[in-house]
């Protein structure tokens, strides 16, 4: 797997997540879940995924909250950062998110969006003894449990779009029976052939992609 940079970088950037969420939620006391997704959509998520030298190791991880927070709320906070004989939950998340992002090349946003909220992984801080792997097993059977309880793409756009199954089948060619295994997820869509894909989204009025699991 092709990682956005080198594992030599990973402590540094796993250090600085967690000081980062350490001095957010703790120091700052930001409520968890409204500071991720600050943290994603200030930009600085997408900055450290691509291994921006930046952001991976020239700012510390107070000047990393800093950063989110002015760049979401246009003020930075104004707490001092508190000495802590310990490292907490808060700390271990971000060490762990890093760690995790990193391992997988996932999206911070991905992650969020099936169901690896920070939230969620400040309630597995009990793993904090058990290495970076069974983390890593843990994380990975959240988002595949999550995924699988989310409509499939083709059945999101489908019923947006105001198309039965049946509809769909007789607008697209494409035979009832299929777009059923496809939105049940028993065909997996990705191995779709192209051209199957291709009068799909014409029917439904989207990206070939945008159907892709």
């Amino acid at each position: 797997m092709t990682h956005a940079y080198n594992e030599s970088y990973l402590d540094d950037v796993m250090q600085n997540l967690g000081d980062m969420l350490d001095y957010a939620l703790v120091d700052c006391g930001y409520v968890p879940d409204e500071f991720f997704s600050w943290f994603i959509s200030s930009g600085i998520a997408t900055k450290i995924e691509n291994g921006n030298p930046k952001y991976i190791t020239g700012m510390s991880g107070v000047e990393l909250a800093r950063e989110v927070v002015f760049l979401t709320t246009g003020s930075y906070p104004t707490k001092e950062r508190a000495i802590k004989d310990f490292a907490g939950r808060e700390y271990w998340a971000g060490w762990i998110l890093a760690y995790y992002q990193w391992y997988s090349s996932l999206e911070f946003s991905d992650m969020e969006e099936n169901g690896l909220s920070l939230s969620e992984v400040l309630s597995l801080y009990i793993l904090h003894e058990a290495g970076q792997s069974k983390f890593v097993e843990t994380a990975n059977e959240i988002i595949s449990r999550h995924k699988l309880e989310k409509p499939a793409n083709l059945t999101t756009i489908r019923k947006a779009r105001g198309f039965t199954q049946g509809q769909l089948a007789q607008q697209s060619g494409v035979a009832l029976r299929m777009i059923q295994l496809y939105e049940q997820r028993q065909n997996d869509i990705n191995k779709a052939q192209a051209g199957t894909l291709f009068i799909l989204a014409k029917a439904l009025g989207c990206e070939m992609q945008d159907l892709m699991e």
